[in-house]
């Protein structure tokens, strides 16, 4: 019994000690929440990449709608992109690096950051081919959550969806507007004529959103399931706004925000979260800038109500509101179990701006409990990030790569697959969840810089593959997040509420890949083989025979060289051109000298993978081989119309 006694002494005096942590490198979490982004890049990969662990892939996104939609963000753990969640996040590094970008410069981070903001604004200029049409989903997170395959081995179905005036979505063509409108702004300087291309869509876009009015999941009804836009379009139309006026100085959109304040929301509701859903914390608080820096005008009295809307959030955050937000025991900022890390990060950049607009501003903020000064605002900030960097109950850093105790086990398919450059053996659709989703071992690919969704209320947190309400990343956990540890790597005491001049630094340019052409082999077979890194290739059309109802499309994707031999991945597409489903599709293929991936075979013919039945009108199906010769001779054998 004493020895009982004096153990339960020794915990409670653990539980009672003071926790001291170890000072943070921020300059360091800075550099790898950047980096991060170069893992979750779909596309063409350029020579200058710096995740070496990831390949090409989504090469053909966009091409049975007529559309090269080929590169973006996948958002998360998935290899689906989501356009809502995408121009969010661009939204947020542009106004991390307007923010700070003088940080992001003197940690040698500013070219890094352009960089990904580039690598979406780029997308976005291909979704957006015409003034009112949106390409805002490839992919579908059905098809794609049943399998767990590498984004360079996907076998699922890459349909494009789009808005447009017979299916508007306004919150999806605002957030895209505000991403393209932020952006401008910050290569105004480095990249005068992209900023202006950028800024003609950011335009349209908002004539788009704004006179077609509609939620974009009412139009693609794919993203219901995984981003539903519970807020409605309100609040993207005045983040757009907000936007549109920053980048062009035009009053129309000051205006814009005045006459819709009320209409909208933006004076009416008082919010305790903020995120790619919800925004209209993040539209208070650039309001308020415009009214610090005396650019009301004639609207001063409705941006003082934006301000004060503004300042309930704040002080909800810092626990000195009417109503104030949870908060976990180690004292983290909760909303909600599934990536609650998301408005963590999303609060931290607010509470951060707006203490440097207050200084500048030489003011202070008046919370339900009292006077707040800036001080308090930027010490809470901290605190958050701190926590997330490793401050916390369990020790744990929740970004992967940072400290020494980072989560092993993230919820992601290309972190926790073998590499494609190291074995690129394929990954069946299935065959990912039996030989690498229940793993126990550490992630193969260290994801580093992926900010992971974080602990519960109680600041627990299970490093399991499984538990993807915590172990799963997504791109706008980082977004804020990196504006933030930029300010806490220093200030150099300018005014926040002047134009602050981006430092000049162009992206590195990637140098232009050598091209391979078709090869005339004599057959070789195939075996195990460890290639050098793959190139990617200009396509090489294949003859295929197709039928009345169904067109064969062959291309050579890419190329590597082993053991003396060039080896190539073929990509070959089946369309249904008729207006009617087709059943019991069997193809025969003849000159194959290695394995076919995305079909079942059938004695000597090849049919519909397991689970497909059937390829409905005017959609195709994608199958993939890897010989060291010429194309297979694929041609149609049989089929039903139903």
């Amino acid at each position: 019994m004493e020895k009982m006694k004096m153990g339960s002494l020794f915990v409670l005096v653990l539980l009672c000690a003071p926790m001291v942590f170890a000072a943070h490198n921020y300059g360091d979490a800075l550099s790898k929440g950047i980096l991060f982004y170069e893992a979750q890049r779909s596309g063409v990969l350029p020579h200058n990449q710096r995740v070496t662990w990831r390949s090409h892939s989504g090469l053909n996104d966009g091409k049975t709608s007529g559309v090269d939609l080929v590169g973006g963000y996948y958002d998360a753990g998935d290899n689906v992109k989501f356009g809502l969640p995408m121009a969010f996040t661009v939204t947020m590094m542009s106004w991390s690096v307007i923010e700070y970008g003088g940080q992001m410069a003197s940690n040698g981070e500013l070219g890094h950051a352009l960089e990904a903001i580039k690598w979406g604004t780029d997308y976005f200029i291909k979704a957006h081919p015409e003034p009112n049409v949106l390409y805002g989903e490839v992919g579908d997170g059905n098809t794609d959550h049943y399998c767990w395959q590498r984004p360079e081995d996907m076998t699922t179905d890459r349909s494009a969806y789009k808005i447009d005036p017979s299916r508007p979505g306004s919150d999806l063509a605002g957030e895209t507007a505000a991403a393209m409108a932020a952006a401008s702004i910050v290569f105004h300087r480095s990249n005068p004529a992209y900023a202006r291309e950028l800024l003609t869509h950011a335009r349209q876009l908002f004539e788009f959103a704004d006179k077609y009015r509609g939620k974009y999941d009412s139009s693609i009804t794919v993203a219901q399931k995984y981003y539903r836009s519970v807020s409605g379009y309100a609040d993207e139309l005045l983040w757009a706004a907000a936007w549109m006026y920053k980048a062009t100085n035009d009053q129309y959109y000051l205006g814009y925000l005045a006459k819709n304040a009320e209409a909208l929301g933006g004076t009416g509701w008082a919010m305790t979260e903020f995120g790619w859903d919800v925004k209209y914390a993040g539209v208070q608080v650039l309001v308020s800038k415009f009214l610090m820096q005396g650019k009301a005008g004639p609207y001063r009295s409705v941006f003082e109500r934006y301000q004060q809307k503004a300042e309930y959030f704040l002080c909800a955050c810092l626990g000195k509101g009417s109503k104030n937000v949870q908060k976990t025991p180690g004292g983290l900022i909760f909303r909600q179990r599934w990536n609650n890390l998301q408005f963590v990060t999303g609060a931290s950049f607010l509470l951060t701006v707006y203490s440097d607009y207050l200084s500048s501003a030489r003011s202070s903020m008046q919370c339900s409990a009292g006077r707040v000064a800036p001080t308090e605002l930027f010490s809470f900030a901290k605190s958050q990030i701190d926590y997330i960097l490793g401050d916390n109950p369990r020790a744990t850093s929740y970004m992967v790569g940072y400290g020494s105790n980072y989560p092993q086990h993230v919820h992601h398919r290309a972190s926790s697959i073998v590499s494609y450059k190291k074995n690129p053996t394929f990954v069946t659709c299935r065959g990912g969840y039996a030989t690498w989703y229940g793993m126990k071992s550490s992630d193969p690919n260290v994801l580093t810089g992926a900010t992971v969704g974080g602990p519960d209320a109680y600041d627990n947190f299970a490093d399991e593959r499984d538990n993807y309400e915590q172990t799963e990343p997504a791109t706008y956990n980082n977004a804020p997040l990196i504006g933030v540890l930029a300010r806490l790597t220093g200030h150099s005491g300018y005014n926040q509420l002047l134009p602050v001049q981006i430092p000049n630094v162009k992206p590195t340019p990637a140098p232009k890949a050598k091209r391979t052409p078709a090869p005339k082999a004599k057959p070789t077979p195939v075996r195990k083989f460890y290639p050098t890194p793959a190139r990617h290739v200009k396509p090489v059309h294949a003859p295929a025979s197709s039928s009345a109802h169904l067109s064969i499309n062959q291309k050579v994707t890419t190329s590597w060289v082993h053991q003396g031999r060039t080896y190539y991945r073929y990509s070959t597409t089946v369309t249904n051109k008729s207006n009617k489903t087709i059943k019991d599709m069997k193809l025969s293929i003849n000159k194959l000298y290695g394995p076919v991936w995305g079909l079942s075979k059938y004695g000597n013919t090849y049919g519909f993978p397991a689970w497909m039945s059937g390829l409905s009108a005017g959609k195709s199906l994608e199958f993939v081989y890897i010989h060291a010769s010429t194309p297979a001779s694929v041609s149609v054998s049989s089929y039903n119309l139903s």
